[in-house]
Formats: C-alpha cells, structure tokens, sequence
C-alpha cells in the first residue's frame, strides 16, 4: 500500500477487535510492576496479552493494549523485548509488539500501530479535533497574498499550478478549494496515528502531527500540526534539530540536520537539509533546499539549492539549479511585497546572480550577473541572460548547444527518487516539446522581426529591457532552427519508422493526427506538459460540475499526461504543414525527404556544437591545479586519471554514437521515401 488513508473518529478506534477487560490477576502484576492507572475498568488488553511487558507505566483515560512477544532491533545490533516502560499514556490504542519507554512528559490521544517504535521522547500528543496540516494555506509567490494554496496529503504540482495561477478563473478555484475542504473535513480526528513500523527516537515535542507507516523520525526538536506520509515502500525521515509546522512531508521526502519550515509542502522525493529554512512554500517532487532559504516560493520538480547564501524569494521555479548567492528581491514597492518572478524549467542561475522582481526568464535560460530592469525572455528560450555594465545582455538560443543542458536532461529522470507506486507529480522530462519548440518559433519570429524593424546597421537591440547583440541575434535565429527541425524531424521519423509504406496514400494516413486537441498553444503546469485546449476543457468541466472530485481531477491530469504522444503529433502535424505550406493530404515523399535531410543537417550540426562544448572540458586551462608536484607530462597524466580522456569521455563517444545512429536513420527513411516516389 503506497499510503494510508486513516479515519481516526474515537468510534471507529473503540469499536474495532477483539479486546477484554484486564483481569484482577494482570492488574495486580501490573501494580507490581510500577504501574498505576486512574481507572484500570478503562484498560481493554487482546486475548494474549501479556502483563509482564508493561513497567513503570501511568494509565489514563480508555486504552487498549495489544501482545507483545517480539524483540526489536535498534542501531548497532541492540536488541529489546517489545513492550512498554518509563512512560504516561492517556486514550491511546497499542497495537501489537510495539516498544515505549523513556517518555518524559506523556503519550495522549494516539492510535500506535504494530511494531512502532517510541523511545527517549517528550511529548506526543493530539489535543482536540485536528486535520493534522491539510488544509494549511500556502501563500506562495505574492507574499501578500492572492495565490493561497490549501495543501493537502495528495497535492500534487499540477493542481498546485492551478490554483496559484489561475485566479482569473474565480469559480473553477472556488470549486477545487471546496474539493480541498471536503478532505480536510474527512481527515479530521481527535486521535492521531503513529503507522506500522514507524520509529521516534530520542525527539523532543510532537503536537497534532499524523505519521504513516515505516517513518523515521530520530531527534526533532519540535513538529506542529503536520503529516508525515510515508509508506513501506518509500519511508519519510525527519532527523536531528528539525522545526516543522503546519507541513505535509509525501513518501520519500527527508526534512533533517536543523531544517527549519513554517506552512510548507514537502513533495515525494524531496531532500531539506543543512540548516535550510522555508516559510509559506511548497517543494514538488525531487526538489533538494540546503544550507539556504525559501520564502513564499513555488517549488516545481527538481527545484534545487546547495549553498548558504542562496535566497529564493516570490517565485515559481522548476528544473532549476540555483548557484550560490542566488537572491532576488520584491521589495520594490509602495503597497507591499506584491511583486513576483517567473523562472521557467531548466534553467540555472550563476554564482551571486540577482534578479530584481517582476520578471520572467524563459525556459532553460543561464542567468549571471544582477538584474535590475524586469525582463521578460519567456519567448527567447535556451538563452544567456548576463549582465555587462550594469545592463542585461542577452544571447539567445545558445544554451542549447551546451553539453550541460543536455547533461541536465538526461539526469532529471535518473535522478527521480520516489519508489512509491503512487506518483503525485506527472512529470514529462522531455527537453525539446511543442512547449519549448513553440518558443522557440517564437523567439525566431521575434529576432527576425526586431531585425527588420531596427535595420541592419544596428548593432543592439532592445527587447522588454534586454540588450541583444547583431551577432547573438543572427546566431540565436539559427539556433532555434536548428532546434525546431530537430524536434520536427524527431516527431515524424518516429511517427513513420516502424510503419511499411507502399504508397503516398499510406504515407499521408500515417501523418494524420487522430485528434485536433494538441493545435495551439502549450503550457507547463509545473512539470506536466498540456495544450491549453485540453487544460481549458478540463476546467470548465471542474466548474460546471462534471469533475467533482478530487479524485476525478487527478483523473483528468492523468488522461492529459497519458495523451501526451498524440497531443505532440497533432501539433507537430499542424507546423509541418505551415512549413511545408500544404495539407496532408497534399504531403508527397520528396516533402519527406527534403525535411529528413533538414534534420540530418540540423542534428549533426547541434551535435557538433555539443562535440566541441565538451572538448572545452579537456583543454590546457581545465587542468590547471592537476599534476601539483610534476612536469607538464605529470599535470597531463594526473588529469587524465581523474577526469579521463576526451576520446573516452562516455558522452563523446555518446555524441559521436548519436550522430552515426540518426544519420543511418536519416538515410533509410529518404531511401523507402524514394522507393515511394517512384
């Protein structure tokens, strides 16, 4: 089971096995043994219960006690007797071999699953009715307010989106708040859980906090109002000196080494450590916070920041990778800190790199130096956002031939460390999409256009604060070429690949789409590629009724993650026409193998470009420090020992691989074209 849901009414847990009354014989072992009770008519023990187990022990309030009749292993091989000792417990069920002792204050109000553990602890105790972080509002990106998210254990980035950016559909966010609501109002409880399995060891104070089955919780100072949904497949730990309240920590998720978080979402996956402090955030899937801060931010998939001095503040991030003395600032202002940032997948931020809000950074941009002028770039992907006197200069388009973005891509869906079977996030890893290659005809269109209305002797022009180059302009319109026949001939190689063509007939029904809901424009909701189309027919069916639960919502992410592939080729069918400037059903063979050899021409050339951005990784200065007691032969050889050859380099001979493989592709697909022709 991925993840527990628990209904905790006080009915339900009292109503439930077979318990009996303690026998006059037990109580008297019990009183032997150190233990009192208020009222032991209240203490229900199973069949097989044995009285042994339980020393120096304070009863109150109903409880039940299950067997205990196993030993339990502890770090270093030290094994225990199940049982109960040293510990206050009030209104509390005790499943089966479960171990407490050495608790200072007392255990109230908590249904202890089999074989948990609870050792050398303060407080654990719900008190009134709690629904244990759910419902919690998250005031990510505008931290004054606006974007509230009302987190709940299933949350996943996708909604999340939603219900952050589109305020300008009030009904439809009035419907999946009410949605959220309902849940929360299931969940409630006056009993918290401690799940199978689950470990709290050497803790100090935990208040209305639920926590799932095979969690490790080891040396927390304080959790407050949360849950802590871990499975057997995939369990959470929480460790040392860790400040939580108001959470929701998902399966896999590891919250240790004095983290510090206030009103946060935890997603599957995702790593919090080293002093990091977050306040009004939420973290998706994979996302990694240490040493540094988070405020009010917008954490998509593999968000993540190593260093101290690293700040995000107001923003919706996503892919990205923030160098150290990242920051930004929204303190621009007269009505308070209104102002937001956008900062599309995949991009990356230099070493000290300061954005001044509002502004937008285009998908798998590199941004270095400080920006003061609010720039938008959303339209001009793949690009170097740097700054040059006090100016943002931008070169567009060339961080697509750096191996880096490639390397990224590549190690995002390695990377991925849920094993629950129960994924929250949909997440598509693909680099080049009709999201990305939508901007980038964009961005084509754009530069082609500044082009022609500033004249060719101008030598920078000027786009929403932004400074380009004449060079970086005609490179970045070659660039996006490149970059939209890749993905053009990618889509239609593998749409025709593995079909046996006899005739044009065939090969135009082969290029029919089998929907027309993939045409137009594209958007990322943290993580999940959509057509807007699609997106926009699920929200009017959210608020006209049809979909009416939280259930169904995620069945309606699900559909649009799953339709993907044909969504994609809808709408590549859709710009191969306007390429060609025909129909399908006017498509002839040559149209194929003009277009195949395009990109042939276009995937050989990017590969190129990558061949000799990692040959920059093997140059003389790249070993410099290498060799520190040696000649110029002993630099060489100890740099070749650490970092190998460039011609054995695995992603060289990867490129070079790649390269012969797509050029054989190339070459079968126009010669069956040919065959047709004829």
């Amino acid at each position: 089971m991925a993840q527990q849901e628990y209904q905790t009414t006080p009915e339900s847990v009292w109503n439930q096995g077979e318990f009996n009354p303690l026998s006059d014989e037990q109580i008297t072992e019990l009183i032997s043994q150190n233990c009192t009770c208020d009222d032991w008519s209240k203490v229900q023990v199973a069949p097989d219960f044995n009285a042994e187990k339980i020393k120096s022990t304070h009863f109150s309030g109903q409880i039940r006690l299950g067997v205990f009749e196993k030993q339990v292993s502890f770090f270093g091989g030290v094994k225990k007797n199940a049982g109960i000792s040293d510990a206050t417990i009030h209104n509390c069920v005790v499943g089966n071999n479960v171990y407490i002792s050495q608790v200072k204050n007392y255990i109230a109000n908590y249904i202890i699953e089999d074989d948990a553990v609870i050792d050398n602890i303060d407080l654990l105790a719900v008190e009134g009715e709690s629904s244990f972080g759910n419902g919690t509002e998250v005031a990510v990106v505008n931290e004054a307010g606006g974007r509230e998210i009302p987190i709940y254990d299933h949350l996943s980035a996708h909604l999340a989106y939603v219900i952050a950016f589109y305020r300008h559909k009030p009904e439809v966010i009035k419907k999946l708040q009410e949605m959220i609501a309902g849940y929360c109002r299931a969940v409630k409880s006056s009993m918290g859980v401690i799940g199978k399995a689950a470990k709290l060891l050497n803790c100090r104070i935990i208040k209305n906090v639920k926590i799932g089955p095979a969690s490790q919780i080891e040396g927390v100072n304080s959790l407050e109002n949360g849950s802590v949904n871990s499975c057997s497949e995939d369990p959470v730990y929480i460790g040392p000196a860790v400040f939580a309240e108001d959470f929701i920590a998902c399966s896999g998720s590891k919250i240790t080494d004095g983290t510090i978080i206030d009103k946060c979402f935890i997603g599957q996956g995702t790593v919090l450590s080293k002093q990091y402090s977050a306040e009004n955030s939420v973290f998706f899937a994979n996302c990694g916070g240490f040493h540094g801060e988070a405020c009010a931010i917008f954490a998509g998939p593999y968000t993540v920041t190593h260093h101290k001095s690293t700040l995000l503040i107001a923003g919706l991030f996503s892919f990205l990778n923030a160098g150290s003395g990242t920051n930004q600032s929204n303190h621009m202002y007269k009505l308070g800190p209104v102002h937001q940032g956008i900062v599309e997948r995949g991009s990356k931020t230099g070493s000290d790199s300061y954005m001044l809000w509002p502004a937008k950074v285009g998908a798998f941009t590199v941004v270095m130096g400080r920006h003061y002028r609010n720039s938008d770039t959303s339209d001009l992907p793949f690009s170097y956002l740097i700054e040059h006197e006090d100016e943002s200069i931008l070169a567009p388009g060339v961080n697509i031939r750096s191996v880096g973005t490639v390397r990224d891509a590549r190690k995002w869906p390695k990377r991925d460390r849920r094993k629950s079977s129960e994924k929250l996030d949909l997440i598509n890893f693909k680099l080049l999409s009709p999201y990305t290659i939508q901007k980038m005809l964009n961005g084509r269109d754009l530069l082609k256009s500044l082009k022609a209305t500033s004249g060719e002797t101008s030598e920078f022009y000027t786009y929403h604060n932004v400074k380009i180059n004449k060079a970086s302009l005609e490179r970045g319109i070659e660039l996006y070429e490149i970059g939209i026949y890749k993905f053009l001939g990618n889509c239609f190689i593998h749409r025709l690949e593995s079909r046996n063509l006899q005739n044009t007939e065939e090969l135009r029904t082969a290029l029919l789409p089998e929907t027309d809901a993939g045409l137009g424009k594209w958007i990322d909701l943290a993580g999940l590629f959509a057509p807007e189309e699609a997106v926009s027919k699920m929200l009017s069916e959210i608020e006209n009724g049809t979909i009416d639960s939280l259930e169904r919502v995620t069945e309606a992410f699900k559909s649009i993650y799953d339709d993907y592939p044909m969504y994609e080729w809808a709408w590549t069918a859709d710009i191969l026409q306007q390429v060609l400037g025909k129909k399908i059903d006017q498509i002839l063979p040559e149209d194929i193998i003009e277009l195949t050899t395009k990109w042939k021409e276009a995937v050989i050339n990017l590969d190129q470009q990558l061949y000799a951005d990692a040959k920059k990784e093997f140059v003389a200065t790249a070993q410099i420090g290498f060799g520190l007691d040696g000649d110029e032969q002993t630099k060489h050889n100890d740099f070749s020992s650490v970092r190998g050859t460039f011609e054995e380099d695995d992603f060289v001979l990867e490129i070079e691989k790649h390269i012969s493989t797509k050029t054989e592709l190339a070459n079968n697909l126009i010669s069956r074209m040919e065959k047709i022709g004829r």
